[in-house]
């Protein structure tokens, strides 16, 4: 018993610091995709093809961390997906197809894509704090998972309308909610 408390104790940080390490790169990746609309480096449709990219690492993360633990196999196979999605970043970005920062659609996907930023660093925080744990980090990667499959489809054709991000926005409205709840879930 005592032997099992311990091996938990010592764990706890080494998960802290895996899902940390994991949503701290989904983040950065948000970060790139975001940079790359408002330098006009990706266009809207880009930008899409990318979130849905974002949704299968999201989808990993959320079927991973359920459990209440990452084994290195399951870490290797998300950080794989994440290697993938970075070159596919970086080759959108350097593929000669450009986007209008300036236009309406794009100016709306920026919108949703910084706010995808802003709810990764604020999952961060909270298993940098010891707010969240494990589980709780998965169900929230689940509900990213939703919004960047929603920002996929709305800019599947190269356009988002103001309908189509007001729902991404409910959606995001929605899950910035269960983040703030479950921070102060202990």
């Amino acid at each position: 018993m005592m032997t099992s408390a311990l091996c938990a104790l010592l764990a706890a940080p080494v998960f802290a610091q895996t899902a940390g390490t994991e949503v701290q790169r989904d983040t950065q990746q948000q970060q790139r995709i975001e940079q790359g609309l408002k330098s006009g480096e990706l266009s809207t449709g880009e930008a899409a093809r990318l979130e849905k990219g974002e949704a299968h690492v999201d989808h990993m993360e959320a079927r991973d961390m359920k459990n209440g633990s990452l084994s290195p196999t399951e870490q290797a196979h998300i950080q794989n997906a994440q290697n993938r999605e970075s070159a596919a970043i970086t080759n959108d970005k350097h593929n000669g197809i450009t986007g209008n920062p300036n236009s309406a659609s794009s100016q709306r996907m920026q919108a949703d894509v910084q706010r995808n930023v802003n709810q990764q660093q604020r999952i961060e925080n909270g298993i940098n704090s010891g707010q969240l744990n494990n589980h709780q980090v998965g169900a929230l990667e689940r509900g990213q998972k939703h919004i960047d499959n929603a920002e996929a489809r709305s800019g599947k054709n190269g356009h988002v309308s103001a309908a189509e991000q007001a729902k991404i926005q409910s959606r995001e409205n929605h899950q910035s909610k269960r983040i703030e709840h479950k921070k102060q879930d202990q």
